[in-house]
């Protein structure tokens, strides 16, 4: 276990804006309370998985709700903490410590309030290895591991728990409406985990790997050299397009982001198409109209200038972009995996086919 430096946050919120595929929510709203709370003297310890032990209690936490939305009602270090201490009392036990349900944009910074909130350090892991929209698609369904209880703090104060339910499935569509009927975001922490279960079911490392990929983007800036390269040579990424923003159509419903967007091709790709799909993240990518790219592959659309990541919340017409993909979790490319986050699951009659195989 070690202290999470200032600068290292820096670097995991560049990072994990990229690993959110679109979505997570902006990390830069959630950089600056962390920002705040380490210069009123607050530190965070980050731990790693191997030092759980199996019968220790993680708390997995997140904000729920539409992107969009997130933008202008924000969710602060005490409503993600009160998320923690609220499920503490249902269970009537203390957790060892916090960890993401999602390492992507937002989310993945969220541990961290949490953390300086209530003294627990944070493990070094998520169960997504990205961002996804909907409470099922985590490693932790995939392995079958119970999906309740839940409990969702709002800002104003308003506490709820979601005791029991039949599945996973049913655990988001419960706590979605508990979502939309506070205004379509809220702070959530999720059903708890083990010790045992974290090691054999997280996706391992990943707070570590955000900050090593937001570090390699931060450095070719500095440097003045392509962050685009240096992020396809950190994950092993392909990059797909380059083009700029010609269309958007986007809505708020349900307490998700979805929409479309279509690009012209710029540079080597000019005289193609590319459009997007995305629901809170980028879904299905089509080239001159035939799938090209899908979940669970990453589909990471980034300024092509800066590197950095561009949200579905906040693309806009014009933008220069371009299209990478990064390879997936293992864990979802099984069939099992699939089945939680593959194209159909995401509504798109496609067979999973990856870029990478």
């Amino acid at each position: 276990m070690r202290e999470i430096t200032i600068d290292e946050i820096e670097s995991l919120a560049v990072g994990a804006w990229v690993l959110g595929t679109g979505g997570g929510g902006s990390p830069y709203l959630g950089l600056l309370n962390v920002r705040r709370l380490y210069a009123e003297g607050h530190r965070v310890q980050l731990m790693d998985p191997d030092e759980l032990a199996d019968d220790d209690m993680v708390a997995v936490v997140s904000n729920m709700g539409a992107p969009l939305v997130g933008q202008e009602r924000l969710v602060d270090s005490a409503t993600i903490g009160r998320a923690v201490t609220l499920m503490e009392e249902y269970l009537g036990r203390p957790f060892r410590a916090i960890m993401s349900v999602e390492i992507g944009g937002n989310n993945g910074v969220q541990p961290f309030l949490a953390a300086a909130e209530t003294g627990k350090p944070v493990v070094d892991a998520d169960a997504m290895g990205r961002a996804y929209p909907e409470a099922q698609m985590t490693s932790f369904a995939v392995g079958d591991l119970k999906p309740w209880p839940l409990s969702l703090v709002d800002p104003r104060g308003i506490e709820g728990i979601v005791a029991k339910v039949p599945s996973w499935k049913w655990m988001e569509r419960l706590s979605r409406k508990m979502c939309v009927e506070v205004g379509s975001i809220a702070a959530t922490c999720k059903a708890p985990r083990t010790g045992a279960e974290v090691k054999r079911w997280g996706i391992l490392r990943t707070t570590t790997q955000a900050i090593k990929l937001g570090q390699a983007i931060r450095l070719a800036q500095k440097e003045h050299r392509d962050p685009v390269q240096a992020i396809l040579a950190q994950e092993k990424g392909m990059l797909l397009f380059r083009g700029k923003i010609a269309d958007i159509a986007r809505r708020t419903t349900e307490g998700f982001l979805r929409g479309t967007v279509k690009l012209e091709g710029l540079d080597d790709s000019r005289g193609h198409t590319f459009e997007l799909a995305f629901q809170n993240e980028w879904a299905v990518g089509w080239l001159d109209g035939v799938a090209q790219v899908m979940t669970p592959d990453l589909i990471c659309v980034l300024d092509s200038v800066s590197g950095e990541a561009i949200g579905t919340e906040v693309a806009r017409y014009g933008q220069r972009v371009t299209v990478v993909a990064l390879p997936a979790p293992p864990v979802f490319l099984s069939p099992r995996g699939l089945d939680f986050v593959g194209p159909r699951a995401f509504g798109y009659d496609l067979d999973f086919r990856s870029v990478f195989a």
